[in-house]
């Protein structure tokens, strides 16, 4: 399936946009945080359904790095037959319609296809394509991401207008409000927003720089889950809590659709404020996982103790807990201008369920083209360094194999990432993008790399 048919077959069935008001960075296509266009009541559009579509391409190639030695789960070069492309190809349709006072429906149908470097997701704490989350599979497969339903329950406060967006109606709402999501979704699409660096598909592609490296949030193996989210907005306060599905088997398909059982707290809160006149928020994120998961002290006991290689999957046992924080940060500098950054952690005990990092500094900057004439162009320059608790690093050292890392070795170090874009508006709602990374000391092991990744984006909405 090429670029050219999907456009076709989803022009047919969507809305295309009504304006051409230059953004100050392309906003992610999947968003509850709702895009206020209007600060108070607005007598203009109240939509009753919308139809939205989205479709993106990203390729990469990488050097033939430095490698000595690589384990199963490592990074292999050329010379290691970690050779060719890697890529993605997603296309999403967005649904949404009104039911009764307050409430919404959302459908979001999607088709993916695209494989990572060594045919699987392995060998950096953070990987270079945020959309490769949703696998490898060739010919495409399609599925339901998203089908959820939306209540709002206003407070008062007086009314601000909402733009029409992916998964958001316009029209008319309080500015205090509570709003309940129940049903299937991404975690993300709730926590962890960044106007600047948020979606892969639009702004920075690196898992770690477009999202908290070290939350470890639930996702299938897909990147979407289930459960329930209540958002209460006061002022300029922003408090949202959840219980979200966990897999029931770590990195795998199957939700715990019961919530009882595998299953991911988490609540943050957000300041939105005002710093020289210019807007920013701050969130502030705790969360705290109960799953069937492995641990990696049990995991190294045992290994000590019948001299042999450690492995967490023999340890996984029900009702395990972890838990983690993070904070999260976006300042407007100028028009032009915004920077971002965020810090996370978890203790690293037990097995990942996204990816293999448990603190993590990132951030960056983002310059819209109005300088150079290129108003709907972006440039973006981040960077993020990840690390792993002591005890992970035993574990490797050991040769155990994580979820997604392990060279047989580690001569540990942290993971050091630099990425750059340039986004270009091309044609109406048509966006290409060139993208390079530069990871040092890849999946923690400064024996290996640095991996340099080149790559180009393709991204329109309809």
């Amino acid at each position: 399936m090429t670029l050219f048919v999907l456009w076709t077959f989803l022009s047919a069935h969507a809305e295309a946009p009504v304006s051409d008001t230059p953004i100050l960075l392309a906003v992610a296509p999947v968003s509850d945080q709702p895009e206020i266009d209007a600060p108070s009541a607005d007598e203009g559009e109240t939509e009753q359904w919308s139809i939205h579509g989205q479709s993106t391409y990203i390729v990469q190639q990488k050097n033939n790095f430095n490698s000595p030695y690589y384990g199963q789960n490592s990074l292999l070069n050329k010379s290691e037959g970690g050779g060719g492309k890697s890529y993605t190809f997603s296309a999403t349709g967005f649904l949404g319609a009104r039911l009764w006072e307050g409430a919404e429906v959302y459908w979001n149908p999607e088709m993916f296809e695209g494989t990572p470097f060594n045919g699987q997701l392995v060998g950096l704490g953070g990987f270079q394509n945020g959309e490769l989350q949703k696998g490898s599979y060739a010919p495409p497969i399609y599925y339901t991401a998203r089908a959820f339903i939306r209540q709002t329950f206003g407070l008062g406060g007086g009314k601000e207008h909402i733009e029409g967006a992916p998964n958001q109606l316009a029209g008319n709402v309080d500015k205090n409000r509570l709003v309940v999501s129940y049903g299937k979704f991404a975690t993300l699409d709730f926590f962890d927003q960044n106007s600047y660096s948020h979606d892969p598909r639009t702004q920075f592609q690196n898992f770690a720089i477009f999202s908290m490296g070290a939350y470890s949030y639930a996702a299938d193996s897909k990147g979407y889950t289930y459960g329930v989210v209540a958002e209460w907005y006061q002022e300029d306060w922003i408090l949202k809590m959840a219980r979200l599905a966990m897999p029931t088997i770590p990195n795998t398909a199957q939700l715990d659709y019961s919530l009882t059982q595998d299953y991911g707290n988490q609540i943050e809160l957000t300041h939105e404020h005002e710093l020289w006149g210019k807007p920013g928020a701050v969130r502030a994120l705790y969360y705290q996982q109960h799953a069937f998961m492995g641990n990696y002290q049990s995991a190294v006991g045992i290994a000590q103790q019948t001299n042999s290689t450690p492995d967490i999957t023999n340890t996984r046992l029900a009702a395990q807990s972890s838990w983690g924080y993070g904070l999260n940060f976006e300042q407007s500098i100028s028009e032009d201008i915004g920077v971002f950054g965020r810090w996370s952690w978890n203790p690293g005990n037990s097995e990942t369920q996204t990816v293999d990092i448990s603190r993590s500094l990132s951030g960056g900057v983002s310059i819209k083209g109005a300088s150079w004439s290129r108003p709907n162009d972006s440039v973006g320059l981040g960077f993020a360094v990840n690390g792993i608790a002591p005890i992970q690093r035993t574990y490797l050292q050991l040769g155990g194999m994580s979820p997604f890392i392990g060279d047989g070795n580690l001569s540990y170090k942290t993971e050091q990432i630099l990425e750059t874009f340039y986004s270009a508006k091309v044609y109406k709602e048509l966006y290409i993008s060139a993208d390079y990374q530069r990871i040092a000391n890849p999946a923690y092991n400064s024996a290996r790399g640095p991996v340099n990744f080149f790559g180009l984006r393709a991204h329109i909405e309809m």
